[in-house]
């Protein structure tokens, strides 16, 4: 059971460093980095609540599922103020049927743009997750690896320390027959 635990753990590190990796390394290719405080304090930026999303990685550069998560959040804040909350197939079909209005044409583009990127970090952000996870399953395995090792090593101990004829543990009728 040590070595099934044990191996357990490792491979379950194993995992999580590549999750962890492998977010970071996707999404320091793409360069992306949060505006400045000053720039999301100003009054004309988004709601209360995008502004605490994003104020703790102010002027940061996009590496980890977290922050991927909080940038997913200011890109759909953006596509929210476009027409139709910024949903694609609402745009795309509005443009379909006028197909006249350029204005819209080019708002196809930047909503299919924003949503796959929104996509795209909250692709980074739940990768990032089941590296947690893995992370946690690893230490519990390990943790659980050791206590096997140690409860082991106490029946070795035992079995050592104790005489060889003698039952353990004693059954009653072991003490009947030596009382009789």
């Amino acid at each position: 059971m040590v070595v099934i635990l044990a191996v357990a753990g490792a491979l379950l590190l194993l995992g999580a460093n590549y999750a962890d990796g492998n977010v970071h390394s996707q999404l320091s290719r793409q360069e992306i980095t949060f505006p400045t405080a000053k720039t999301i304090n100003t009054p004309k930026s988004e709601n209360f609540i995008s502004r605490a999303v994003q104020l703790p990685y102010a002027g940061q550069q996009v590496l980890t599922g977290t922050q991927a998560r909080a940038y997913a959040y200011k890109v759909q804040m953006d596509v929210y103020g476009l027409p139709f909350h910024g949903v694609y197939s609402k745009i795309s079909g509005y443009a379909m049927t006028h197909p006249s209005t350029k204005k819209m044409a080019a708002l196809v583009t930047v909503s299919f743009k924003a949503t796959t990127l929104e996509g795209l970090l909250l692709e980074a952000y739940a990768f990032s997750q089941f590296g947690t996870i893995a992370t946690a399953g690893a230490i519990a395995a390990i943790v659980l690896a050791c206590v096997m090792l140690a409860l082991t090593g106490l029946g070795l101990w035992h079995v050592h320390r104790t005489p060889t004829g003698q039952e353990f543990p004693r059954s009653f009728q072991t003490e009947e027959r030596q009382a009789a």
